[in-house]
């Protein structure tokens, strides 16, 4: 019998673009989806924004400063999104690959764990607090959206940036939540390394096989 081909799952890379006008791609992508829409992974890097998730507290939210605030359709609290972070969106069908939403979070993590593991870090996920921990600080964060067995948002992944910005609010609701990064664990600094690692990592997670698209059609 001949090896089946894994379905695959088109990578449009956007480059450094606003949060906003991705977020609002998302949300048509995901509504103008159907059984036939290939699976797709945006890879971003966002300009400083903190984003409040529909569950999120404005008390988590210290002092933005000149870094505005958005309220977005995703779950979890409050996080910071900038240059030298790694944002990725999977926009998955959860049905066709047969996976529950839980285990879709695992594996988001799991892709992360593998990827840092290139570099020798040693990185594990904590029980009742998504994303993905290295020696107690966080390191990449996740924020989902499921919808009519669809996903968006994604997770954000501190490659080599400012980090000064988590200090302005609760990461993620955690009073006091260390964060740290790719480059501060030993890692390389270079986006460009880290991310075909990653892609990999969750391409192998899915099951899929990723096809370079252009990044027009996403935003």
């Amino acid at each position: 019998m001949a090896p089946v081909t894994p379905p695959p799952a088109l990578v449009r890379d956007l480059g450094r673009r606003a949060y906003e006008p991705v977020w609002r791609a998302m949300q048509r992508f995901t509504d103008a989806r159907d059984a036939a829409t290939a699976d797709e992974l945006w890879v971003v890097e966002h300009d400083p924004v903190f984003t409040l998730g529909q569950a999120g507290r404005e008390e988590h939210v210290l002092a933005p400063g000149d870094i505005p605030v958005l309220h977005v359709d995703r779950g979890g609290q409050v996080t910071y999104h900038g240059p030298g972070q790694i944002v990725v969106y999977p926009l998955l069908d959860l049905r066709r690959l047969g996976l529950g939403v839980r285990e879709y979070v695992e594996r988001l993590e799991q892709a992360v764990i593998d990827t840092l593991a290139e570099w020798n870090i040693g990185a594990a996920r904590r029980e009742g607090a998504p994303g993905v921990y290295v020696g107690g600080a966080k390191v990449a964060s996740l924020g989902i959206r499921v919808r009519r067995g669809c996903t968006f948002h994604g997770l954000a992944f501190n490659v080599a940036m400012d980090l000064e910005p988590f200090g302005r609010i609760n990461p993620c609701g955690y009073q006091g939540l260390q964060v740290t990064s790719v480059l501060d664990l030993g890692g390389p600094s270079g986006m460009e390394a880290v991310k075909p690692v990653l892609l990999a990592e969750l391409a192998r997670q899915f099951g899929l096989r990723i096809e370079t698209a252009p990044p027009a059609a996403a935003a």
